[in-house]
């Protein structure tokens, strides 16, 4: 098995092709429905991806919960995405979702800082508990935020829970598939952007997330990720890289019970 196979997820995938365009219909009316309660490309960096779409619940918020999209730092926007606040929403929590600049255009440590200056203005405009959940590149993503480096101490301090969903922890075997001609990794980076080689946060409940029919290499590192980080691993009956995320739509699913610290 080489390595582009390993993380090859859309090829072990019925229907893969048929995900993406159903994210962005589903997405789309999950806008439509919630009217002025949906606040889509607010700024918060130079270049047009740096936005975040908020939304917001009806009463005064429990907290915010900020969801960062996956598509291995090359592919899609968070506007893809929008229809997975539902489950949190429902919960009585605001949901922000950013987009972010795209490889090659940027280097994945630059995404990094990208979500780190999202996240300090989604505080900026809320108050009280941060929750965050990520997906694939998403979840090495939200990983990062524990690092003292990239975000203010008054910031961080209000982040409690992270769920990391199927993660690429260790971004060091990326470079040697076919998409580090995008992702441009050096060892020097990639070891440093992998959140294996991070030490735990202390104070946040971290939940690793991952479904059971996923890649064997996504379940490998799954698996060193929480023990590394001595966080609770959830293994996900009957979902595979491309469905795990569904449940976050579900205000009952024990993924947004995770993710909001209600068990």
């Amino acid at each position: 098995m080489t390595l582009d196979d390993a993380y090859a997820n859309a090829a072990y995938i019925d229907g893969a092709e048929d995900f993406p365009p159903l994210w962005e219909r589903e997405a789309s009316a999950f806008r439509d429905e919630l009217g002025v309660r949906a606040q889509t490309g607010v700024r918060y960096g130079s270049s047009d991806r740096q936005v975040f779409d908020f939304f917001q619940p009806t009463g005064v918020s429990r907290g915010t919960v900020v969801f960062v999209h996956g598509g291995y730092w090359k592919a899609f926007d968070a506007s893809s995405f929008s229809h997975l606040a539902a489950g949190a929403l429902s919960r009585g929590w605001a949901v922000a979702m950013p987009s972010y600049d795209l490889c090659p255009d940027v280097r994945i440590s630059d995404i990094s800082t990208q979500i780190a200056a999202a996240l300090t203005e989604v505080a900026n405009r809320t108050q009280g508990t941060i929750a965050l959940a990520g997906h694939s590149a998403g979840g090495q993503l939200v990983a990062r935020m524990t690092d003292p480096l990239l975000l203010p101490g008054e910031v961080r301090d209000r982040v409690e829970q992270i769920v990391s969903i199927s993660p690429v922890a260790d971004l060091v075997p990326l470079m040697q598939t076919a998409m580090n001609d995008i992702l441009q990794l050096d060892a020097t980076e990639a070891s440093a952007e992998s959140p294996i080689n991070m030490s735990p946060p202390h104070g946040v409940n971290v939940t690793i997330w991952v479904g059971a029919d996923e890649r064997p290499v996504f379940l490998e590192q799954a698996e060193t990720f929480a023990r590394t980080w001595g966080a609770r691993q959830v293994i996900a009956q009957d979902k595979h890289h491309f469905d795990v995320i569904d449940a976050l739509a579900d205000p009952e699913s024990d993924l947004i019970a995770a993710l909001l610290g209600l068990k």
